[in-house]
C-alpha cells in the first residue's frame, strides 16, 4: 500500500478550513477523508518538527532541541562558538545530530522517494531531490538573504515537478516532499496573505497530479495520501531583542549570527522565532539543573517573565521533572514518570488545566486538548529534561517573537511557541482513519502500519490506521 505525506510548510489548521473553492484536490481529500486538527511538537519549528513524521518522535530527546542551540559538552559541536544552527551551512549536520539509535522512516523503507526533506538517514543519494550541494546551497542563501520570498515558490514548483515525475517512474513504497512556501510567504507578508494562498495552490496542484496518476495507473485503491503540517503561524506585533535582554544584565551573551565570544557567560538561541533556550554557566561541560543555578540567575528568570514578549518560562529541575512559570498565571511542576505525566499546581494554573492532572500521554493530552497549551503537559516533558536544552526555556506570548535584530525581513508571522495557534496543525487523509488522531507522530506510525512494517520499540505516536 503506498504512502504519500506531503508536508505544507507552515500551513495553519485554518487554512484548510471553508469552501476550499481554490484547493479543489485538497477539498476532495477533505470530503472522503476528512480534516484532523492535530499537535505538533516543541519547538513548533521546521527541521526539529519533521522528526515526528519522518521518525516518529519528539525531537529534544533524539537530539535537536530547536533550530539554534548549544553544546556545552562540546562534543557534537567545535570551536570557535560550540553552537548550532541549522538556518545556514551547518543545516547538512542535522543527520549527524540526530540519535542513531532512532531509526528513519528512509532506513525502514529503502524503496522511497524524499524531496526537501531535512530528516535523509537512510535516503539513497539518487532518491532525494533537494538536498543541499554547493550550487544549492548558494541559491537557497541567495533566496534567503535577499529576502525573496517568491524564490521559495519556484522551489515550490520544481518539487511538485520532480515528485509527480518520480511517482510515475519509479513507483516508490513511500514519497515524502516538503513545499516550504506557505512557510516563507508567512514570515514576509502574513500567514493570511495572497502568496501564502498561492504556495497552497501548488501544494494541491502536486495532490490533484499525484492522484491522477494513482488513478490511471490503477494503485489509488491501495494508496494512502496525506496532507500535513509541521507547525502553525500566528502574527508578530512587536520583536524582542532577547539576546539585549541578556546582555544588559551584564552577562557576557552570544547568539546567532555572532555565536563565538570571549568567555561568555550566556547562550542565547531562538527558533522561530517565538522560542528560545538560554543556556548559562557555559564552563560546564555537564548540564546543570534550576535548583543549582537559582542563586545566581534567579534575577534573570524574574526579568525574563517580566517582560510582556514572554508567556511561559521553563526551569528543569532534572530529566523528568520541570517548574513552568507564567507572569499572570503563577507556576506548576510537570513531572514524568516511565509514562505516567503529572502536572501539580503550585501557586497558580500556567497551562490553564482548571486541575492537576496525572495520567499516561493520551490522558493528559485530551485534558488539554482545547486548553491554549494542547499537548503542553507532554512537549515540556520530554523537552526540558533533554540532554541538549537550555537552562531557561521561554516560549512567546501571542503577538511576539525573540528575534529584532539580523532577520533578512521583519517576520509579520512566526512560529516556535507552545501557544495552540503554532501547535495546532491540520491532517487531510484520502480516507477516515480507524481513530481520531492526536499528534505529528502518529502519521509516522500510520505509515508503518500501512507498509506492513513492524514498528521500533521506541516510538511517540501510534497508527490512527
Amino acid at each position: 500500500m503506498p504512502v504519500v505525506v506531503l508536508l505544507a510548510d507552515g500551513a495553519r489548521l485554518d487554512a484548510f478550513q471553508g469552501d476550499l473553492s481554490d484547493l479543489p484536490a485538497l477539498r476532495r481529500l477533505r470530503e472522503e477523508g476528512g480534516l484532523h486538527a492535530i499537535t505538533s511538537v516543541f519547538p513548533s519549528v521546521t527541521g526539529p518538527a519533521y522528526t515526528p513524521f519522518l521518525m516518529g518522535r519528539f525531537p529534544g530527546p533524539i537530539g535537536v532541541p530547536g533550530i539554534r542551540w548549544y553544546d556545552r559538552t562540546r562534543n557534537a559541536c567545535g570551536w570557535p562558538d560550540h553552537s548550532r544552527s541549522y538556518v545556514g551551512f551547518q543545516f547538512s549536520r542535522f543527520n549527524d545530530d540526530l540519535d542513531a539509535r532512532a531509526p528513519t522512516i528512509f532506513e525502514l523503507v529503502p524503496n522511497s522517494i524524499g524531496a526537501l526533506s531535512v530528516v535523509t538517514r537512510g535516503l539513497a543519494p539518487s532518491r532525494r531531490h533537494g538536498t543541499l550541494t554547493p550550487r544549492s546551497a548558494l541559491r537557497v542563501a541567495l533566496t534567503h538573504f535577499r529576502g525573496r520570498a517568491e524564490g521559495w515558490l519556484d522551489v515550490d514548483l520544481e518539487v511538485a515537478e520532480t515528485i509527480v515525475r518520480r511517482q510515475r517512474e519509479d513507483r516508490p513504497d513511500y514519497l515524502f516532499a516538503a513545499f516550504v512556501g506557505a512557510d516563507k510567504s508567512s514570515h514576509a507578508r502574513g500567514h493570511g496573505s495572497a502568496m501564502v494562498r498561492s504556495a497552497l495552490r501548488i501544494v494541491d496542484d502536486a495532490a490533484g497530479r499525484l492522484r491522477a496518476d494513482a488513478e490511471a495507473g490503477g494503485w489509488w485503491p491501495d494508496t494512502q495520501m496525506w496532507i500535513v503540517s509541521d507547525h502553525g503561524h500566528s502574527e508578530v506585533r512587536a520583536h524582542e531583542d532577547l539576546a539585549g535582554v541578556v546582555a544588559a544584565t551584564g552577562a557576557r551573551t552570544v547568539a546567532h549570527p555572532w555565536s563565538a565570544g570571549f568567555s561568555p557567560d550566556a547562550a542565547v538561541m531562538v527558533s522561530g522565532n517565538a522560542m528560545a533556550h538560554i543556556y548559562v554557566e557555559l564552563r560546564e561541560r555537564t548540564r546543570p539543573w534550576w535548583p543549582a543555578l537559582e542563586t545566581r540567575w534567579s534575577a534573570l528568570a524574574d526579568l525574563l517573565l517580566a517582560r510582556p514578549a514572554v508567556d511561559l518560562l521553563l526551569l528543569p529541575h532534572s530529566t523528568d521533572r520541570c517548574e513552568v512559570r507564567s507572569a499572570a498565571r503563577g507556576r506548576a511542576l510537570v513531572s514524568r514518570e516511565r509514562d505516567v505525566y503529572r502536572y501539580e499546581r503550585t501557586t497558580g494554573d500556567p497551562l490553564g488545566a482548571g486541575a492537576d492532572l496525572r495520567g499516561d500521554a493520551d490522558e493528559v493530552y485530551d485534558a488539554l486538548r482545547d486548553s491554549d497549551y494542547p499537548d503542553g503537559i507532554v512537549q515540556i516533558g520530554n523537552l526540558a529534561g533533554s540532554a541538549r536544552a537550555g537552562d531557561l526555556i521561554l516560549s512567546a506570548a501571542p503577538g511576539w517573537d525573540f528575534r529584532a535584530r539580523y532577520e533578512p525581513i521583519p517576520h509579520l508571522s512566526a512560529h516556535g511557541a507552545l501557544h495552540r495557534d503554532h501547535m495546532l496543525v491540520p491532517l487531510l487523509t484520502n480516507r477516515p482513519p480507524a481513530r481520531e488522531p492526536r499528534r505529528t507522530t502518529d502519521v509516522f506510525a500510520s505509515s508503518l502500519a500501512a507498509l506492513g512494517i513492524p514498528a521500533p520499540a521506541e516510538l511517540d505516536g501510534e497508527s490512527f490506521l
